[in-house]
């Protein structure tokens, strides 16, 4: 009788199995497999609606040349990524993207890109930033989160907690407002609309590397990353030591996109 009683949880568990398993997929240039459990239109149409609501609340740069940069630079940086993975064959990775690049005003040194292609920048970066180099290692950095679908695999991970993998296709499908909430705390998007919560140091790690080889692809040198993040060590005036953050440390940033150096030279010289 027992075994009788425990048998649907085996089969629950297996069928869980076998949805994790289904559900993997592979991060471009890194191959690491990844869990990504939320179907694309999903994550985007909750994306695109959580974007236009951070818009209606903010204060867009009614300067035309800043602005106009962050679009020159944003779309050199999408035309890179589309060709990328036009040439790997993968260009339906990028199906249902709807690219957009906005500068807000806000002294918050910050960027960010959501799942889906909507990018913000903030005008207290520009001066960090000083050119159209410092701002395509930002830009393409952020860029590089949302087409390795970092969000998607922090999304996938907290649905699995908070909901269960059987509640999983059920929640997505009426897009309840477990889901909503699920997306609001993966992406910080509660108290503070627009301010993306820390990515793991693997993710950071990864987005660093993708973001070097989009900008040289981009046409920009990508030997102005580590100088960049020299100036963001310096405008912090230091933080915590790296095992107190989910961040790489400063020192440990540029000594690794130093190593990644060759391999981007080699797209930046195409």
């Amino acid at each position: 009788m027992r075994s009788k009683r425990m048998r649907p949880r085996f089969v629950l568990a297996g069928l869980l199995l076998a949805m994790l398993a289904a559900s993997c997929a592979t991060v471009p240039i890194t191959g690491r497999r990844q869990l990504n459990l939320i179907p694309a239109p999903s994550l985007y149409a909750l994306s695109f609606d959580q974007y236009q609501q951070f818009l209606a609340g903010q204060r867009e740069s009614t300067n035309p040349e800043q602005t106009a940069m962050v679009r020159r630079v944003g779309t050199r940086i999408q035309q890179a990524v589309e060709r990328f993975f036009a040439e790997q064959g993968q260009a339906a990775r990028l199906r249902g993207y709807q690219w957009e690049f906005r500068l807000v005003e806000s002294d918050e040194v910050n960027a960010w890109c959501m799942p889906g292609g909507k990018v913000v920048v903030y005008t207290g970066l520009l001066p960090v930033a000083r050119d159209e180099a410092g701002l395509a290692v930002v830009v393409g950095h952020e860029i590089a989160h949302a087409v390795a679908e970092h969000g998607n695999e922090r999304m996938s991970q907290g649905m699995v907690t908070q909901l269960g993998g059987m509640a999983l296709d059920k929640a997505l499908e009426q897009k309840s407002e477990q889901t909503r909430a699920v997306f609001l705390t993966v992406f910080g998007l509660g108290a503070q609309l627009g301010v993306q919560l820390p990515y793991s140091r693997l993710h950071e790690s990864e987005a660093d590397r993708l973001g070097l080889i989009f900008m040289a692809m981009a046409g920009y040198d990508p030997r102005s990353a580590a100088d960049f993040w020299r100036r963001m060590a310096a405008q912090s005036g230091g933080a915590p030591p790296e095992f107190l953050s989910t961040h790489p440390s400063d020192e440990r940033r540029v000594r690794d996109l130093e190593a990644h150096m060759p391999e981007a030279l080699v797209y930046y010289g195409r």
